[in-house]
């Protein structure tokens, strides 16, 4: 690991300001970051660690959405009882995340910031129509995941929380890698108050909403429906885990098996 300069500031002007003109980033749980800077894959003259900041953690109901601070572990989503209430789905998405030490210390802002491709919390981003609340601006989660590893967030903007519509009709199914358990495939299906709605994770270079899936399960939304739609495998993920028409294929069991949950719901 290269060395660092390392700041905790208790609120988040103190944090914009420590980032602001300077080869720093903000340091949200840590379970990727860390991990890259101690293999020197990844380097930053400072770490801003945001978890002495109170007003960035927490849910709460506001109308009829879930408001999730950023700073927010993956635990206190998958135990909160109102997550559980108007997003089911979002709870058990939570609590699959990972091992034990991984939920207790990896935030909600911090995994969708980092948008890896094979994330859980970006399908559901993408799944619910979530809006993301930055110290800036408002970004619709349609427009937030750009690439891979990439994201609409300018240099030294800070997540502040994340606004998921209740949906109690939706259901998340991932096939794991056994070690990392990050999805080789999975796939997020909602029944909206727009439509249906079915992002996918670990497939391509970044997650993304299935138009042929939304298409199909539109008029027929039972898992025959999602079984039968066949994808070009052309732009899929293809590694040792498995090929690009692997996942072309396992996007559709994925998605089939979460219309079941929805409809057990």
């Amino acid at each position: 690991m290269y060395t660092f300069d390392y700041q905790r500031p208790t609120d988040r002007a103190a944090a914009a300001a420590a980032v602001k003109g300077a080869d720093a980033r903000y340091l949200a749980g840590g379970q990727t970051l860390i991990q890259a800077m101690k293999l020197r894959l990844s380097q930053s003259e400072r770490l801003v660690d945001l978890s002495a900041i109170a007003d960035l953690k927490g849910i709460k109901l506001d109308g009829g959405n879930v408001v999730i601070g950023a700073m927010t572990p993956h635990s206190a989503v998958a135990r909160s009882a109102e997550v559980q209430k108007a997003v089911p789905a979002l709870a058990e998405l939570a609590a699959g995340i990972g091992d034990a030490m991984v939920r207790n210390v990896g935030t909600l802002g911090g995994s969708i910031a980092n948008a890896d491709p094979a994330a859980d919390y970006p399908a559901a981003v993408l799944g619910l129509g979530a809006t993301i609340q930055t110290d800036r601006r408002s970004i619709q989660g349609d427009n937030f995941f750009t690439a891979m590893y990439e994201t609409a967030l300018e240099p030294g903007e800070l997540i502040v929380s994340v606004s998921f519509p209740a949906t109690p009709k939706a259901a998340y199914v991932k096939f794991k890698q056994p070690a990392s358990r990050f999805a080789l495939v999975g796939a997020f299906v909602a029944q909206t108050a727009g439509g249906v709605r079915v992002a996918v994770s670990g497939a391509r270079a970044s997650v993304y909403r299935c138009a042929e899936l939304e298409a199909a399960l539109g008029r027929s939304f039972t898992a025959a429906a999602a079984k039968a739609v066949k994808l070009a495998a052309d732009d899929m993920n293809s590694d040792l885990h498995g090929s690009a028409q692997y996942r072309a294929a396992m996007v559709s069991v994925m998605a089939a098996r979460a219309v079941d949950k929805v409809l057990a719901r």
